[in-house]
């Protein structure tokens, strides 16, 4: 991810010491369908439809992101927020050029 090294916004930034990309993640459980809504107060709006119960919506969530991005399961995981709706999202070694590739579906 050599490109987005210094790239850092309000839902997302590099930490080049650990190789990860960290995300800010507002989640809204219940939606008709799962996509990313846009970015809402700092935050990274993806709507997921699955129920905020047994830990469905993190599920879809970590899914979600996994398919979108073609991402092996072990390198997106959930470091705070498992119980609520804000989350910090963690992809260790995330591949060169992930984060314009959210900002492109942030723009369709």
């Amino acid at each position: 991810m050599k490109s987005d090294k210094a790239a850092s916004a309000g839902w997302y930034r590099y930490d080049e010491g650990r190789d990860t990309l960290v995300l800010t993640v507002r989640v809204q459980p219940n939606a008709s369908r799962t996509e990313i809504a846009g970015v809402l107060g700092g935050q990274l709006k993806i709507r997921v439809a699955a129920p905020a119960i047994e830990h469905k919506a993190n599920s879809l969530l970590l899914d979600f992101l996994k398919k979108t991005f073609e991402l092996p399961g072990g390198r997106v995981m959930i470091r705070r927020g498992d119980r609520g709706r804000t989350k910090t999202i963690e992809i260790s070694s995330p591949p060169q050029g992930l984060v314009g590739r959210l900002t492109q579906l942030l723009e369709t």
